[in-house]
């Protein structure tokens, strides 16, 4: 019994490991990316392009520093020109985030047509 058990024990860890090896947490944090821009007024094409893009180029914490960026008290709920989106992603104070998203944002948005 306690041998079936190790046995189960290591092929789910095998099998874990190998899922991430060829991408399934890229595929799942994707995803979350694309449902999150979606819900924020994103349309579809753009967003599930920006998901695969980000998730490839960011690190899992510069994701969570995107995911904490809150509107402060005097701003509307969705930035209303190209100027206070750049001035809302620059509070995250990464440039390396700043880039990959703004260049995922215009590539993702010329492309999509």
């Amino acid at each position: 019994m306690r041998k079936t058990l190790i046995a189960i024990i290591l092929l789910a860890l095998v099998g874990i490991g190998l899922w991430g090896y060829f991408g399934g947490f890229e595929r799942v944090t994707a995803a979350r990316i694309e449902s999150a821009l979606v819900e924020r007024g994103v349309p579809q094409p753009v967003a599930a392009c920006m998901g695969t893009r980000l998730s490839e180029r960011l690190t899992i914490g510069q994701l969570r520093e995107l995911e904490r960026l809150r509107v402060r008290e005097k701003e509307a709920g969705l930035p209303t020109s190209t100027i206070e989106f750049l001035e809302r992603l620059r509070t995250v104070e990464d440039a390396e985030v700043i880039e990959v998203v703004g260049s995922s944002a215009a590539i993702c948005a010329f492309s999509r047509g």
